[in-house]
C-alpha cells in the first residue's frame, strides 16, 4: 500500500475486525501468534476460484486444469519470492509448519537415505532448545528413540534469551533445529550465532520460523539456515497449508516423506523412481485452494509492505510493555525490552489463574487472548508456572486495543481482589 502505514485502512480489508460480539461488545482481537485473521482479498481469491477454476492440479488435460495447476505453481513462485529463495523448487507446501518439521526429521537415521549429512545413530546428537513449541520437540524425540541419537538443548535464561554459555552443540551433532522467534517469549534468536556453532561442528540447522515469516522481512538464503518450516494460517492464509524451503542438494538427497500419486516418476509392482523436488514430497492431491490462498496473502503483505508491518508491530510492542508494566503484580515472561524481540507478550498476574483472565477479558471485554502453555510446556516448566496469558500484535492492531487489554486486566485484578 502506498503511503504512511495506515491501520485504519488495513483494518477495513478484515470484515470480522467489525463484528459486534453478543452483549455489544466490539472484537479486540490479540491472538494472531495462534492464527491470523483473513482479509477479504484471500477469502475472495478462493472463493473465486473455487468457483470458477477448481480442478485436480498436475493431471487434467482440459482448462480448468491447466488454470488449477497454473494458480498452484504461481503460489509456489510467490511464496519463493517471498522468502528470498534461491529456486522456486526449492518450496515443498506441506498442511502446516509440523509436517515440514517432520518431514525434516523423517529423512534423518533414514535406511534408504545413506548420505552421511543424514546418519543417525547412538553417539549422534540432535539440538533443540527449551523455548521451542511442541512441533519442534516432538519430532526429534520421535528420532532419538527411533535411532538411539541423544537429544540435548539449550537452555533460557531468566530474560527469556537463549543461553548459549554452555557447549551443547559439539562434534557428535548432525541437526540443530531452533524458533527464529519463540511463540511465547517473542524472542528474536541469534540464528546466526547458532548457525556458525553448528557449521564448525559439521551438523545441518533447521528454523522453525513460523512466527517470524509473518512479521519480519525474512530472506532464507541470508539466514544461514539449511531447512526453514513455516505456516500459512499465521500469515492471513487458510489453514491446512505450510511450506518447508530447503536448499536444493538437500531435498535432493532427502527420501519422500509420503507416497502415493503426483510424487513419483514411475511405478512398477515391485519398485518406483520418483519425481524431482519439490514434487517428491507432494503426494497426492495437494491443498490447492490453500495454497492460492497463501500465495494471496503473500500478495497483501508485499503491497503493505513487509518493513511497514514490522516498524508497526515494534511501536505496538513497545506501547504494551510500557503500559502492562504498570499493572500491579503483572510478571512478564519474556524480554522486558524490544531489543531482539517480536509482538508477542506473555504474562501471569498474580493470584489469577490465565484461563479466569482470558475467560472474563472475553465474556465482559470482547478482547480475545491466548491462555495456556502455548504448546510449550517445557518453557512454563522452565520458569515454574503452569500457564500464562499471550497477547499477540498483528498489522491490524491499534494501540487503542492494548489500552482495552489494560483496561480489561485491571478490572480483572478488581473481580479478583
Amino acid at each position: 500500500m502506498s503511503g504512511a502505514f495506515d491501520v485504519e485502512r488495513i483494518r477495513k480489508d478484515f470484515p470480522v475486525l467489525s463484528r459486534e460480539l453478543p452483549g455489544n461488545r466490539s472484537l479486540v482481537y490479540l491472538d494472531s501468534g495462534n492464527s491470523s485473521q483473513k482479509p477479504a482479498q484471500v477469502v475472495e481469491t478462493m472463493r473465486e476460484h473455487l468457483a470458477m477454476h477448481y480442478s485436480n492440479v498436475g493431471r487434467a488435460m482440459h482448462v480448468l486444469g491447466a488454470e488449477s495447476t497454473q494458480a498452484y505453481e504461481d503460489a509456489r513462485d510467490k511464496v519463493a519470492g517471498f522468502v528470498g529463495a534461491p529456486s522456486r523448487d526449492e518450496i515443498v507446501f506441506t498442511k502446516n509448519a509440523s509436517e515440514a518439521l517432520n518431514l525434516v526429521a523423517y529423512s534423518f537415521g533414514n535406511r534408504t537415505n545413506e548420505d552421511p549429512r543424514f546418519t543417525m545413530g547412538p553417539g549422534d546428537e540432535i539440538v533443540i532448545s527449551e523455548m521451542e513449541h511442541h512441533s519442534n520437540i516432538v519430532p526429534w524425540q520421535m528420532l532419538a528413540q527411533r535411532t538411539g541419537a541423544t537429544l540435548k538443548w539449550f537452555g533460557v535464561t531468566d530474560e527469556g534469551r537463549l543461553d548459549l554459555s554452555g557447549e551443547v552443540i559439539t562434534d557428535r551433532t548432525k541437526i540443530v533445529s531452533i524458533a527464529h522467534q519463540s511463540n511465547v517469549l517473542g524472542t528474536v534468536n541469534p540464528v546466526a550465532e547458532v548457525a556458525r556453532r553448528a557449521r564448525e561442528a559439521g551438523a545441518l540447522v533447521m528454523l522453525d520460523a513460523s512466527q517470524s515469516v509473518p512479521h519480519h522481512p525474512v530472506n532464507v538464503a541470508e539466514l544461514g539456515a539449511d531447512f526453514v518450516a513455516f505456516t500459512g494460517h499465521k500469515m492471513l492464509g487458510p489453514s491446512g497449508i505450510g511450506v518447508l524451503w530447503a536448499r536444493g542438494e538437500l531435498l535432493e538427497a532427502m527420501p519422500p516423506f509420503l507416497g502415493g500419486g503426483e510424487m513419483i516418476e514411475a511405478v512398477w509392482m515391485d519398485h518406483s523412481t520418483y519425481a524431482p523436488y519439490p514434487h517428491k514430497f507432494e503426494a497426492g492431491t495437494p491443498p490447492i485452494v490453500e495454497a492460492i490462498g497463501l500465495g494471496a496473502a503473500v500478495d497483501y503483505l508485499q503491497n503493505a509492505g513487509m518493513e511497514a508491518i514490522e516498524a508497526h508491530e515494534r511501536t505496538l510492542t513497545a506501547y504494551a510493555l510500557d503500559a502492562l508494566r504498570e499493572i500491579p503484580s503483572l510478571r512478564l515472561i519474556g524480554p522486558s525490552t524490544l531489543e531482539e524481540r517480536g509482538g508477542t507478550v506473555s504474562f501471569t498476574l498474580d493470584g489469577i489463574h490465565p484461563h479466569d483472565v482470558g475467560q472474563i477479558l472475553d465474556d465482559e471485554f470482547g478482547i480475545a487472548v491466548r491462555v495456556g502453555h502455548h504448546c510449550a510446556r517445557p518453557l512454563h516448566l522452565r520458569f515454574g508456572i503452569p500457564a500464562t496469558t499471550r497477547a499477540s500484535f498483528y498489522l491490524y492492531n491499534t494501540t487503542g486495543e492494548i489500552d482495552a487489554l489494560v483496561r480489561g486486566l485491571h478490572h480483572v485484578q478488581k473481580v479478583f481482589a
